[in-house]
């Protein structure tokens, strides 16, 4: 029973940590806004 917990605490925390790799391993800026947002930022009329 032991190592079936044990089995368990180690595949969560495996989880745990490809997750969080995932969310913080990006650009140290973030990404370059995109075309759409830049043509809605600029606007054409004016």
């Amino acid at each position: 029973m032991t190592l079936i917990v044990l089995e368990a605490l180690g595949a969560l925390l495996l989880l745990v940590l490809i997750v969080w790799w995932t969310m913080f391993s990006g650009r140290k800026k973030g990404e370059p806004p995109s075309q759409q947002y830049r043509s809605d930022s600029e606007d054409p009329k004016k």
